[in-house]
């Protein structure tokens, strides 16, 4: 297995990080926790979910992947061992059984964040990570960008909240996901501007048949050293 540095930090992760969506919808307990097995000992120290999965998003089925997860730390007690990613889901018509509102709220992040450490089982989270923006942009292979007045910019209410449970121990670092370049580069500027926490990663698709990631934000990641995953 290969290790790279999560960003700027100095967390070796695996290359390959182990995706968990399907865990409490199509995949059991049992198969999950096989699947964990095997992908820890081939090297594999980088687990990814969040508060959203399983998918698809339903009522019935939220917070199941961390809770298998969080099941997992606690009967092969080997926290240490993994470096564990989570994320905030955005507001959304789709996410309304999990919080009914339209924007991200110092309250909003609270309870998402202080959910997870409990479903997970953890006291900590490696990577904290905004799940998709709350404002209309061009994010799950959406084209023909749509502008949207009346968006109150809220980023630095929501460095300002992640810093507090940095401060606590509670979250080590922040990633965004589902991210423009825009939306990049106004979260690192308010970092740098106010010393707030700054984003480590950038989880956006990427594939053969998804490349929009090489247009704008590849340069970015370099030079910003904000890496994808």
């Amino acid at each position: 297995m290969q290790y790279r540095k999560l960003g700027n930090t100095d967390i070796d992760v695996s290359v390959i990080c182990l995706g968990t969506m399907t865990w409490g919808e199509q995949n059991t307990q049992d198969e999950a926790f096989e699947q964990l097995d095997y992908a820890l000992d081939k090297g594999v120290n980088f687990i990814d979910t969040a508060e959203l999965y399983s998918t698809p998003a339903r009522a019935e089925t939220y917070g199941s992947t961390e809770t298998i997860i969080g099941n997992w730390l606690s009967a092969r007690q080997n926290r240490e061992k993994v470096i564990l990613g989570t994320k905030i889901a955005g507001p959304g018509d789709y996410t309304k059984h999990i919080r009914d509102t339209k924007i991200y709220t110092p309250q909003y992040l609270q309870d998402a964040i202080e959910g997870s450490l409990r479903r997970l089982q953890t006291d900590y989270i490696d990577l904290y990570q905004i799940h998709w923006p709350e404002r209309s942009a061009n994010f799950f292979g959406t084209r023909g960008y749509k502008h949207q007045t009346g968006w109150e910019d809220n980023f630095k209410m929501r460095l300002e909240v992640l810093a507090k449970f940095i401060e606590k121990g509670q979250i080590k670092h922040i990633g965004i996901s589902n991210e423009t370049p825009w939306g990049l580069m106004h979260y690192l500027r308010l970092s740098d501007q106010f010393g707030l926490p700054r984003a480590m990663s950038v989880q956006n698709p990427y594939s053969l048949l998804a490349r929009s990631y090489e247009i704008g934000l590849a340069e970015m990641s370099i030079r910003e050293n904000c890496g994808l995953l």
